[in-house]
């Protein structure tokens, strides 16, 4: 992994971070579909600014039905799952649910190319479940009423994303604006129809404004950019990886802005992931030094 893809990771990392506090601001507020119709249509008006001013083009006529696959299941059904989680859930414990994600990307397409993974990545692997079984089962949250289904919703949305990331792997031929743009888009149009049945909770305020705003152009449009723009270079699996590190932040921004408690389990858990991350990238430090080197 070059220099340039490691800083992307952990950009974007900090900005998917960032999005569960947003959605735990917001969510209550607005709700679980007011608030992610908000941030893709808010994507998809932001990205068409940037398309109009690089001059990119989405084919629409051709790949329509690739993004409004990806729009469904990378886009508009884990976001609203996880909005749905997010009003019973901490940003901590939603961002930690979310580094399921490469798990269920491994075991996917292992199955679907019919492979086995390799021994480190198993490792790696297994130290992320771990990280995530001990964080998740020490966090007091998981007694609230509610909060079982607000789990599984949560789980759900990562197993979309694990379906993305094989998924990914059928379309090398579209760049990585195009798929973010129209993704947003297409999720745009799928969410649209559910607006009438599901208004806003109570009275938006200032912070749900802003948790809205910065969802959809931050946390959507710009990161997935950033996304894309990783499986263009590192490939699907490695770039799903990402989610490992989500949870740092996640814990990080939670306990700053939302005072959510921090305890051994969580620094233990997170050090499981870190390394789980490592091992399924075959990240090295030294390997990084070669590249700065003449």
């Amino acid at each position: 992994m070059s220099a340039a893809s490691l800083s992307r990771l952990l950009l974007l990392s900090a900005i998917w971070g960032g999005s569960f506090l947003f959605m735990r601001i917001g969510a209550p507020v607005l709700g679980p579909v007011m608030l992610i119709i908000f941030r893709v249509g808010l994507a998809a008006l932001f990205l068409l600014g940037v398309a109009l001013i690089l001059k990119k083009r989405m084919s629409l006529k051709v790949h329509w039905k690739h993004y409004l696959v990806l729009g469904l299941i990378n886009s508009a059904l884990p976001f609203l799952l996880f909005a749905y989680a997010a009003q019973t859930l901490s940003a901590s414990l939603l961002s930690i649910l979310n580094a399921t994600a490469p798990i269920w990307g491994a075991i996917i397409g292992a199955l679907w190319t019919r492979t086995l993974l390799s021994g480190k990545a198993v490792m790696g692997l297994l130290s992320g479940v771990v990280g995530v079984m001990l964080l998740v089962g020490f966090d007091s949250l998981v007694l609230l009423p509610g909060a079982g289904i607000a789990i599984v919703a949560a789980l759900g949305a990562s197993f979309c994303y694990g379906i993305t990331s094989v998924y990914a792997r059928s379309i090398p031929s579209i760049g990585p604006f195009a798929n973010a743009h129209g993704s947003m888009w297409a999720a745009t149009v799928i969410i649209l129809p559910l607006v009438p049945f599901f208004p806003v909770n109570q009275a938006p305020t200032s912070g749900a404004v802003l948790s809205v705003v910065a969802l959809g152009v931050l946390c959507s449009g710009i990161a997935y950019l950033l996304y894309f723009r990783l499986i263009a270079d590192i490939g699907s699996t490695s770039a799903l990886t990402v989610t490992f590190l989500v949870p740092l932040f996640g814990v990080l921004f939670g306990t700053l802005f939302l005072d959510e408690i921090i305890g051994w389990y969580t620094w233990i858990g997170a050090l499981l992931v870190i390394v789980g991350t490592a091992l399924v990238t075959s990240f090295s430090p030294r390997l990084l030094f070669r590249k700065k080197m003449p």
